[in-house]
């Protein structure tokens, strides 16, 4: 069940991973569609050393493929947008003569 789970993982790494380098969806989905290929036809492998050697292989893969500089959106955190323009604090919006101030 364990390497049910890693092997899932592993797949949405790789998707994540060809997102990075694609220069769109159109391309991307080609990729995809030959990643999927690809882990169905390790689908029925059952033997735990090859299993783990299929998986190890597939990590060296990610990490030769692994994008030196990825696109992050500019929300999302890392992005040159995000926390941009975030609200004050509760205590600095506070009108004067109120309680706390």
């Amino acid at each position: 069940m364990a390497s049910k789970s890693l092997v899932c993982s592993l797949y949405r790494k790789s998707l994540k991973t060809a997102l990075s380098w694609a220069d769109g969806r159109a391309m991307w989905r080609i990729t995809a569609l030959n990643l999927r290929d690809a882990f169905e036809a390790n689908r029925h492998v059952t033997d735990p050393r090859q299993l783990r050697v299929l998986l190890q292989r597939t990590e060296e893969e990610l990490e030769k493929w692994k994008h030196p500089d990825p696109y992050i959106p500019p929300t999302a955190p890392g992005g040159s947008k995000y926390e941009r323009n975030i609200p004050a604090p509760i205590l600095e919006r506070m009108l004067p003569g109120s309680v706390l101030s």
